[in-house]
């Protein structure tokens, strides 16, 4: 019985990735990473690869690629470490709202509750 979201086919992940597991220590890639594409495919390519690089023609989440590529986040993020190295795509995290200081908040309610 399959399950959804499962690839049964493992040896099509393997040769998705060249065989890696990972794609090391040092990926800069969350799930929260927005990619942004710099170039167009050009031909020759992997059809993942091809894929990626029109999905992201806007920055687009990690989550989503993955999602759209039907395939897990751990190769998705081995495919965009590949794109990243040869150029072919940027990342960059989404900035984080400064967060407030607990002081005011704690004002603003104190004001609220004075209405």
């Amino acid at each position: 019985m399959s399950r959804p979201g499962r690839d049964d086919a493992p040896d099509r992940l393997y040769t998705l990735t060249g065989g890696r597991s990972s794609s090391g220590s040092d990926n800069p890639f969350d799930l929260v990473t927005l990619v942004v594409a710099e170039c167009d495919p050009v031909p020759g390519m992997q059809s993942e690869h091809v894929a990626i690089l029109r999905m992201t023609e806007r920055p687009t989440a990690v989550v989503e690629i993955a999602a759209e590529l039907k395939l897990p986040v751990s190769i998705t993020r081995i495919l965009l470490a590949d794109l990243l190295a040869a150029g072919r795509v940027s990342a960059r995290h989404p900035r984080r709202a400064a967060v407030p200081d607990p002081d005011i908040l704690e004002q603003v309610l104190v004001g609220l509750r004075n209405l």
